[in-house]
Parts: structure tokens; sequence; C-alpha cells
């Protein structure tokens, strides 16, 4: 879809991609026998790809999606939750409500994607942010983990500043990717299985070890393992491989075709067929509100009748947690990808609303009544809650992608995931005052489940707005003809390149709660 760049510069060749050698022979698949060629196919599958795509790219991929996100990002998740319980000592409903500046840098993905589009340092457009953001992962990560006595707004200060730079790295990797799908259109899938399977291995192993190093080292020596994924973002930025660029009147071209596509964007979001699903998906994630760290301190409580769980055995939930992830990738794509919008989301968001309800019978204890042991239930709990979570968001995902109009498609993109954003943060901030007017403290958690039954009857709710999603099917054209046709005159003005760079910098979604 990219038209080649013209004047007096060089080729805009793959960013992140070695140049071609030789002929491409693909996955390359003769005869061979039974295991032995199960175990070979993924290896040969890798070999292609450093082949197709350069052997720098796939290790920034893995280090970016498989070190950065999934390992340090779960990693973090258990650690942090560790961090403010022992060590700020602060209560439940302040950590949600801290939280929510934790999530501000994935807000403005869209600005950090064109700090590197438009912002080249020294003709290089990715190298500088991946040095960048490692070196402000490695220095908040490090005053962190050795700040003796650090004050609540300095700890949030560097949790902010670690998340700006995983932010960072995944928008600059994620230009990579478009740039490269761009260019070997074949491969893109392949692209995205490696994202999605570094994520997922790195994401299993980060819970799996985090609650054996919190135990050891303690919440706060357990954060100084996350120095290890930026500091291998600086090695990143030195080696991967991107052709430095002469180009004289870039920003100039960048700003024209931003204002251009802000006309667009604008003009599509006033047909109700797109600003409706829109506020669904808004409503939907919004009135899902969080109680989770009120039910994380409770359940590593260690007064009776509390659980009182250890840090390695939540490491395992989350593990187990992973896992059930990924079942529910497969059970989309297997079961539910061909069915209407309305009707998935309806059941998706009605089974989310239902399955709260486990964590309400854990809450209240009515698992000893049955016979089932805390263990057990909490396993149960959190597989049923990552598999509904993930087959509700991804019809989401593709209902986003369908609302897009040509030409404008990673601008408007944007938008519906700053959308998303700002309904995850409203998630945030009214699970935390909800559990402080419940005074859900440290301590005191005999209002804790007022907060769960509130939370799953307002999911319930978000089912009244199910009109506003269109019956079609997910393979079906949502915008109007006038609107596509628009579009495409826009898109050829332009240069298309540029809105798929941004479309690939805000595909990154997190599990609910």
């Amino acid at each position: 879809m990219r038209e080649e760049e013209h004047g007096g510069m060089e080729m805009d060749d793959l960013a992140g991609s070695e140049p071609a050698r030789g002929e491409s022979h693909g996955g390359g698949g003769g005869g061979g026998g039974g295991l032995v060629e199960t175990v070979l196919q993924p290896v040969r599958w890798l070999q292609m790809l450093c082949r197709e795509l350069g052997a720098t790219f796939v290790a920034g991929v893995v280090l970016v999606f498989g070190l950065n996100q999934g390992f340090a990002g779960s990693f973090f998740r258990v650690a942090s939750d560790y961090y403010w319980k022992d060590v700020q000592r602060v209560q439940p409903a302040t950590v949600q409500f801290l939280s929510v500046f934790f999530y501000i840098p994935w807000v403005l993905k869209p600005l950090w994607g064109i700090l590197t589009d438009v912002f080249p340092v020294r003709g290089y457009h990715r190298r500088p942010y991946f040095i960048f953001s490692g070196i402000l992962g490695m220095s908040a990560t490090a005053v962190l983990a050795m700040g003796i006595g650090l004050s609540v707004t300095s700890a949030v200060l560097c949790f902010v500043g670690i998340s700006t730079a995983v932010a960072i790295a995944d928008v600059t990797i994620d230009a990579c990717i478009a740039k490269n799908s761009i260019d070997k259109p074949a491969l893109a899938p392949d692209m995205q299985s490696l994202c999605a399977f570094s994520s997922s291995l790195g994401a299993l192993i980060g819970y799996s070890t985090s609650g054996m190093f919190v135990h050891h080292l303690g919440a706060q020596g357990a954060l100084g393992v996350l120095a290890l994924p930026p500091a291998m973002l600086v090695f990143l930025g030195f080696y991967i491989y991107e052709l430095k660029k002469h180009q004289h009147n870039a920003k100039d071209k960048v700003f024209n075709k931003l204002s251009v596509a802000v006309k667009v964007m604008v003009r599509t979001i006033k047909y109700p067929v797109v600003w409706k699903p829109s506020l669904y998906m808004f409503l939907s994630l919004a009135l899902s509100i969080s109680t989770h760290e009120g039910q994380f301190y409770w359940y590593t409580n260690k007064e009776p009748p509390n659980p009182g769980f250890s840090q390695e055995f939540v490491g395992v939930v989350h593990a187990i947690g992973a896992v059930a992830s990924m079942a529910g990738v497969l059970i989309y794509h297997k079961i539910f990808k061909d069915y209407p919008f309305r009707t998935i989301l309806f059941f998706a968001q009605l089974l989310f609303g239902v399955s709260g309800f486990l964590d309400l019978t854990f809450v209240l204890r009515w698992n000893l009544v049955l016979g089932v042991p805390d263990a057990v239930f909490v396993i149960l709990e959190e597989s049923v809650s990552r598999v509904v979570s993930r087959v509700r968001l991804m019809p989401m995902m593709v209902l986003s992608t369908k609302l897009c109009p040509p030409g404008a498609e990673g601008t408007f993109f944007a938008l519906l995931m700053c959308i998303d954003s700002i309904g995850m943060l409203a998630a945030k901030t009214n699970g935390a005052i909800v559990l402080r007017t419940l005074h859900v403290t440290r301590t005191d958690f005999s209002n804790l489940w007022l907060a769960v039954l509130l939370r799953n009857l307002l999911r319930l709710s978000a089912l009244g707005a199910i009109f506003l999603v269109p019956t079609a099917d997910q393979t079906d054209v949502l915008l109007p003809q006038s609107l596509l046709s628009s579009g495409s005159a826009v898109a050829s003005a332009g240069d298309e390149e540029e809105t798929l760079l941004q479309l690939g910098k805000l595909s990154s979604h997190t599990d609910d709660e």
C-alpha cells in the first residue's frame, strides 16, 4: 500500500530490517519424521523470519514484547502490589488512585508515535528512542530499588518513568513492525504471531518467578530485577538495523498529513455507525470498576479467616491466568469470530458480569461451605476471568479497526484507543472511590463484598447499552460508502505508510481485572 518516496533522500527501507540476503524460501519444510519435525518447525520458522526481516528486527520484537512487556509487565504487577502494601504501607483505595498515573503514558501513545516519526535524531527515527526508553527505565528502576525511605510521590514518579519507558519502546517497535508489514505483507501474520508468542511466554515466566523473587528479596529488591529489560533496550538501540535518512521536508509532510487526517477523523466520529459503538466500548470499560487492590490486600492478609496466600502462590495463580488468557484467544478464533458483533458482545458482557460472582463467592467464603479449598477456587476464578476477558476484548478490537476511515486509519485508531484507555482510567478511579466510601482498608475488609457486588452489577448494567453495537458480522464493512470513497481520496493524496505506522503503535490492551 505504500508509495515509493521521491526526491533527494535515501530509500526508505525497512526499519529494523537488514538487507535481503538471497531469495526467500519460506518456512521450508520437507518430509522428516514426526516428533523431530514438530520440534524443528518453530526453529525453521524463526530462521525464515531472520532471513526475510533481519535478525536484529526479530531480536527487537522478542526483547520488547517478550522481555519488556511480557516478563517485566507481569513481574511488575506482582512486585508493585507488594511494594505498595509492604513497603509504602498505603491503603488499597490510595493504591487504586495512584495506579491511574501509571496508565497515563499509555494514553499518550499517539504522542510518542508522532515524536518517533516527526523528530529523528541524527537521521534515525527508531534507534535513539530505544536508547532513551532504556536509559529512562533503568534510571527509574534503580532509584525505586535502591532508594531508602522514598516518599509516595517519588515512588509514583519512578513508576510513571518505568511505564513511560515501556510505552515508548512499544511504540517504536510497533512502527518497525508496521513498516515491515508494508514491505513484506505476506509475513504480517507471522510478525503478529511472533509478538503474541513472545509476550505470552514472557508473561508466563514473569508471573512464575515474581513471587519467588518477592519472597527472597522483598518487594523493593525484587523491583531491581526490572532494570535488566530496559538495559537490553539500550543494547537494542545500538544494534538494530535502520538506514540513516536525509529528509529535509519530512516534518512538513507529516504535519500536513496529520492535519488532513484530523479533519477526516472529526467528520467520521459524527456518523452514528461510528460514535454509537465507540460509546458502548467506553461504557463497557468504564462501568467495570476495579476492586483489584482491595481484593489483593484481602487475600494476602495473614489474619484468619482471610486466605493469607504467599508471594509464590500469588505468582503461580497469575501464571495460570496467563495460560488461560492464551486459551481465550484460541476459543475466540475457533468458535466466536464468525458471530455478529452484537451477539458476541452481548453474551461476552453477560458472562463477564456473571463470572464476577465467583469473586463474590470467594470473598464471602462460600467456597469453603461448598467444600472447595481457597487455592483451588482462586485458580478456577482466575482462569475463568481471564478466558472471559479475552473473549470480550477481542471483538472490541476487531470492531475498532472496522470504524477507521481510509486515509486516517492510524489517527482514528489512536482516538479509539485513547477513549478505551480513558474508560479503563475511569474504572480504576471509580473503583478507588468505592473502596474508600465503603472503608475497605489494609485490615478492614468487612465491606469488600459490597464493592465486588456493586462491580458485578455495573458490569451487567452495560448490557443496557448493547443496542449501540451494530448487528453486522465481524467481516462486514461498517462505514458508509460516501466516507469510504472520500477517505480513499485522502489516502491516495498522502503517504499511506504513516497511517499504518500509527495503527501499529496503538495495538496494545491489557486484560481486564
